[in-house]
C-alpha cells in the first residue's frame, strides 16, 4: 500500500483536540460515577475513567515524542473543551432534580457523547498511520495500538448500557448488564451481534 505525507498543522490539530477530549473525559466520567445507580455501570465507569487518565499519558507520551506542546490553544481545542464543560453542567442539572434513575440516564448519554468524539479521534490517528509515513508515524502507532481496544470498550459498552436503561425507562424487559458487557464486546461487528442476542438474554426465542 502507497503511503502519502501527512499534513502536520492538521495531524497537530487533531492531537490537540484528542488530548482535550481526554482531559474532558476524565471530568465527565467523575461526575458520571456520581449519577451511577446500577452498581455494574458504577464500577464500570470507574474503570473507564482510570483507562482515561492512562490514555492522557499516552498521549503526552505522544506530544513529547513530536515535540508539540502540550498546553497549546487551538480554535478546535476550544470547542471541545466547551463541548465537555457542557456535558458535565448536563449531568449536575439532572442530579439537581433529585431523581437518580432519570440523573444516571443523562449521565449514560452523556458519557456516549463523549465517547462518540474520542472513539473517532482515535479511529482518525489509526487510519492516519495507516496511510501517512513521516517521523511522527511511529509514536502515533505505537499510541494507537495501546488505546484502541479500551476506546472501543468504553464506546460500544456504554452504548449498550444507554439502550437497556432507556428500555426499562419504557416499562420493557432490560438486559442489565447489557450483552455488549456479558460477551466483552470490542468492535462494532460484535455490538450487533450482542444487541442482536439480547433476546435470547432474556429468555425469548
Amino acid at each position: 500500500m502507497k503511503k502519502t505525507k501527512y499534513d502536520k498543522a492538521h495531524v497537530s490539530e487533531l492531537l490537540y483536540q484528542a488530548l482535550e477530549t481526554e482531559l474532558g473525559g476524565e471530568k465527565i466520567y467523575e461526575r458520571a460515577i456520581t449519577a451511577a445507580v446500577n452498581e455494574d455501570l458504577e464500577k464500570e465507569w470507574k474503570k473507564y475513567l482510570d483507562e482515561t487518565r492512562t490514555h492522557q499519558k499516552v498521549l503526552l507520551d505522544v506530544f513529547e515524542k513530536c515535540g508539540l506542546d502540550p498546553s497549546t490553544e487551538t480554535p478546535g481545542r476550544g470547542i471541545v473543551r466547551h463541548h465537555g464543560k457542557s456535558l458535565v453542567e448536563a449531568i449536575e442539572k439532572a442530579l439537581s432534580k433529585g431523581e437518580p434513575e432519570a440523573a444516571q440516564l443523562v449521565a449514560a448519554e452523556c458519557v456516549v457523547l463523549a465517547e462518540t468524539k474520542d472513539h473517532l479521534n482515535w479511529e482518525l490517528i489509526g487510519h492516519l498511520t495507516e496511510h501517512s509515513e513521516g517521523p511522527w508515524m511511529e509514536p502515533l502507532q505505537q499510541a494507537f495500538e495501546e488505546v484502541e481496544s479500551e476506546e472501543d470498550h468504553h464506546l460500544y459498552h456504554t452504548k449498550g448500557w444507554l439502550r437497556e436503561l432507556w428500555i426499562r425507562e419504557l416499562g420493557l424487559p432490560a438486559a442489565l448488564p447489557p450483552p455488549e458487557e456479558v460477551k466483552k464486546v470490542e468492535t462494532a461487528i460484535g455490538a450487533a451481534r450482542a444487541e442482536k442476542a439480547r433476546d435470547q438474554m432474556l429468555g425469548r426465542h
